[in-house]
């Protein structure tokens, strides 16, 4: 069964909606020049469909351009080949359709070795949206699926059940049982099924290739900054704030703490945010760790936002990080930490705020 992806909106500081940011690789949301571009939800882009489990795809599709893969990230590298299959499609008058694969292959086939995904589901697809991809077909990814053929895969899948006129992929794209088909058998597979494959080539941020395990790595060390040239977007989790210790507000800093599916978090440490609630952007400084000033040992993401007043608990929060200010420490007293917070959060206002 087909469902409808939520909407998304990015915009300026100054609320101007910039829904073509995603699709300028390169210039796209670069975080050392836009610090205050943010994306959230509104109705600008037309309703995306999502088709879960390959027998639920019934329907004929006008000259489907598809491109597949787990597009954890959606990072630059990604976007180049979504936004080929977008500009494709609507030349052909046809439908962009996004293959793609719940849950990753690696936590089916070696949950040792997978990665923490740098999206949840939901936030891939609210991604997926705003770059104008019509369609997105989730097979379910088993080890039955990991067994197919290639030859089989491309043949019963994409040429007789989805019908391809177009297929693009990266430029280092593998799939079937074992990874056994690369980019030269995808190609001799279409000039037999009458499909075209065509390479998007690496994108390269200040010497690096965008893809998900660079962008993990600088995430996990907690250089979101670099991250985000790599993103195209500042790297953001989302969840609902819950009841905490409360610790924070007899610091003089109430905070709101964030339960989130996300797997992938910053390093520990303290960090310059935005946050979306409702809605409505808020500046704020969040806190990643276990507390050592307390030895509490036990994970917790703290956001305190800046000239708010109000009850959070409950709602949904997606917190989008800038700047990385400092690492987490223990302090020999309350008064040293209450004192660090203070310098925490001009330093945030200096980011964020700027005169």
């Amino acid at each position: 069964m087909a469902e409808t992806a939520k909407f998304v909106q990015y915009t300026t500081r100054e609320g101007h909606i910039q829904p073509n940011l995603v699709l300028r690789p390169g210039s796209l949301i670069n975080a050392r020049r836009a610090l205050t571009i943010m994306f959230h939800y509104a109705i600008i882009f037309p309703r995306m469909r999502i088709i879960r489990n390959l027998k639920n795809l019934t329907e004929k599709f006008l000259n489907p351009v598809l491109t597949l893969g787990n597009f954890d990230g959606v990072h630059l590298g990604h976007q180049a080949i979504l936004k080929k299959v977008v500009m494709r499609a609507r030349e052909l008058g046809g439908t962009s359709i996004v293959f793609t694969f719940e849950p990753h292959p690696l936590k089916v086939l070696a949950p040792g070795r997978s990665p923490r995904l740098l999206n949840t589901f939901d936030s891939k697809m609210k991604l997926f949206t705003a770059v104008g991809i019509d369609v997105v077909i989730c097979a379910e990814f088993n080890h039955a699926f990991a067994e197919q053929n290639p030859e089989d895969f491309a043949r019963n899948i994409l040429h007789e059940k989805i019908g391809v006129k177009e297929v693009y992929v990266g430029y280092n794209y593998a799939f079937g049982k074992s990874r056994e088909g690369g980019i030269e058998s995808l190609k001799k597979i279409g000039q037999s099924c009458r499909f075209y494959v065509g390479v998007v080539e690496a994108i390269r941020i200040n010497n690096m290739v965008a893809s998900s395990s660079a962008a993990r790595d600088l995430i996990s060390s907690g250089q979101v900054d670099k991250a985000a040239d790599l993103l195209g977007r500042y790297y953001s989790i989302e969840g609902h704030v819950v009841h905490g210790s409360h610790l924070g507000h007899a610091l003089g800093f109430p905070t709101a703490n964030l339960r989130t599916q996300n797997e992938q978090l910053p390093a520990y440490g303290v960090y310059a945010v935005l946050a979306y609630i409702e809605g409505r952007r808020h500046e704020g400084v969040a806190s990643i760790g276990v507390r050592p000033t307390f030895e509490s040992g036990q994970l917790s993401i703290e956001v305190y936002l800046l000239n708010f007043d109000g009850d959070l608990y409950e709602k949904q929060m997606e917190v989008f990080f800038i700047r990385y200010l400092r690492e987490e420490k223990k302090f020999p007293d309350v008064q040293a930490l209450k004192s660090q917070m203070r310098r925490d959060v001009e330093e945030a206002k200096r980011i964020l705020l700027p005169r």
